[in-house]
């Protein structure tokens, strides 16, 4: 004669329901998936925006430091570079933008996304010696400085341009100079 199965035995399964079932699971993965898809483009669009809002502020430093170094260091001429801009006087004091700014050159690092340039023009002003602070290059008349995004696309959107009249400029592409893009409001 068999021997009868215990009840307690035969109906743990029906009683007993630890954890979650696979599809259960997959379910709430899924959902994960689909809010990361949603939130993620808006998440790049806001660093972008930022950014883009850091290059603007540095460009606004770059024409301010030109013309503090205009004033007190070049003999009324503005510096040929970002580097001659981040050496400090050799009298004492602060260069006349930060290390960070100085160093994010197309070859150096990145600020917030953008590399900068500066292009002197015009006629020499002060012999790169006589400046305040030992620059490698003469003072000039005229400069002309640009913000473009390292990685067009990933770091941001806008290429800014400014001049020696204070004035700054923005477009998709890369500006040539003062007379392309739009005026920056």
């Amino acid at each position: 004669m068999s021997a009868p199965i215990s009840r307690h035995i035969s109906g743990c399964r029906a009683c007993k329901a630890d954890g979650f079932t696979l599809v259960e699971l997959l379910f709430v993965v899924a959902i994960i998936g689909l809010l990361a898809a949603i939130a993620v483009p808006g998440l790049m669009r806001g660093r972008m925006a930022g950014n883009e809002a850091s290059a603007i502020a540095s460009m606004r430093a770059i024409t301010n430091a030109q013309a503090a170094y205009a004033s007190t260091c070049g003999g009324g001429g503005y510096a040929n570079s970002l580097a001659d801009l981040a050496l400090e006087p050799t009298a004492g004091g602060n260069p006349f933008i930060p290390a960070d700014l100085g160093a994010a050159d197309p070859l150096g690092t990145p600020k917030s996304g953008y590399v900068f340039t500066i292009t002197g023009g015009g006629s020499s002003v002060m012999l790169a010696v006589n400046t305040c602070n030992g620059a490698t290059d003469d003072s000039v008349t005229q400069f002309f400085a640009q913000g473009d995004p390292f990685d067009p696309g990933n770091t941001g959107a806008r290429f800014f341009a400014a001049d020696e009249s204070g004035q700054m400029r923005q477009d998709t592409a890369q500006l040539a100079d003062m007379l392309a893009g739009i005026p920056l409001k």
